[in-house]
């Protein structure tokens, strides 16, 4: 989910109607406080006031997974034990950043969390944002544990996907497509769906595509796939969310301005989202 500002303060008022927009769209589940939510220009206070809110509008119809994730495994606890605390269902950690640990201390980070929360945890793997990749290896190692039972794969990488499903099967470990343009390929390959970018625009074209493919219905899955795609890459032209954000003011959906240090799109930017817009019929 996106974060929405107005005036330079979180606007909790339409971060409700977002949670109920995308759960009139027949969204699984909530995940707020992610990379698409600018949590690193979140205050903590803000970061657990937004999760709390989440789970509020929320009352229990989707599940909500909420951003905990830090380079400080001593934040990233109490972030977890906050979301824990105020009703989430699951959390969403990130690799360290900036820190570039070993696999050995991704292991211990992720494992000191596990065993000092009861709360169900989904891994995120994406190097693109933290400068250091998860291996099978311990992605496997730390699908041991009971309380972490997903992993957001985020590496651009389907042979990645391919061998994290191998090793660790279905029945007990989700693999979740973190890459909008690379969700129908992962699931060929035995992974669950999506958490997704393009549906904060499009919740309902993103569950039907998922919907699809979960039934074995691969052609109708891949028609909404091609459609969406030139859309979703429109997403990337500069770096999310800024081009959610502003795809979403195009239809009636403002989610205010976005925190420094991201700013606005540049013209050829926006001219490639407003081409994306028209071709998908937004706009």
């Amino acid at each position: 989910m996106v974060t929405p500002f107005r005036e330079g303060a979180v606007d909790y008022e339409r971060l409700a109607q977002n949670v109920e927009d995308q759960i009139a769209g027949g969204i699984d589940g909530l995940v707020p406080v992610g990379t698409t939510g600018e949590s690193p220009t979140l205050t903590h206070e803000e970061h657990e006031q937004v999760i709390a809110k989440v789970v509020d509008c929320a009352a229990g119809r989707v599940p909500v997974i909420a951003g905990t994730g830090s380079n400080s495994t001593a934040e990233a606890l109490r972030l977890t034990r906050h979301a824990k605390k105020v009703g989430a269902d699951a959390a969403l950690m990130v690799n360290p950043y900036y820190n570039k640990p070993s696999q050995e201390g991704l292991y211990r980070h992720f494992m000191a969390v596990a065993d000092a929360v009861d709360l169900p945890i989904v891994l995120y793997n994406i190097p693109g944002r933290t400068n250091v990749t998860m291996s099978t290896e311990t992605v496997a190692r730390l699908a041991e544990h009971a309380n972490v039972v997903a992993v957001k794969e985020a590496t651009g990488d389907l042979d990645m996907a391919s061998a994290t499903v191998a090793r660790c099967g279905s029945d007990t470990f989700t693999v979740v497509s973190g890459d909008d343009s690379l969700t129908l390929p992962i699931m060929s390959v035995g992974g669950q769906g999506v958490i997704s970018v393009l549906s904060n625009l499009l919740p309902g074209r993103i569950k039907t595509m998922v919907a699809a493919a979960q039934a074995g219905d691969y052609a109708t899955a891949r028609e909404h796939h091609l459609a969406l795609f030139p859309l979703v890459k429109a997403m990337f032209v500069e770096t999310n969310p800024v081009p959610i954000k502003k795809a979403m003011a195009m239809v009636g959906k403002d989610t205010g301005e976005l925190r420094l240090p991201l700013c606005d799109m540049d013209d050829a930017s926006l001219a490639v989202l407003r081409d994306a817009m028209q071709g998908a019929g937004l706009v």
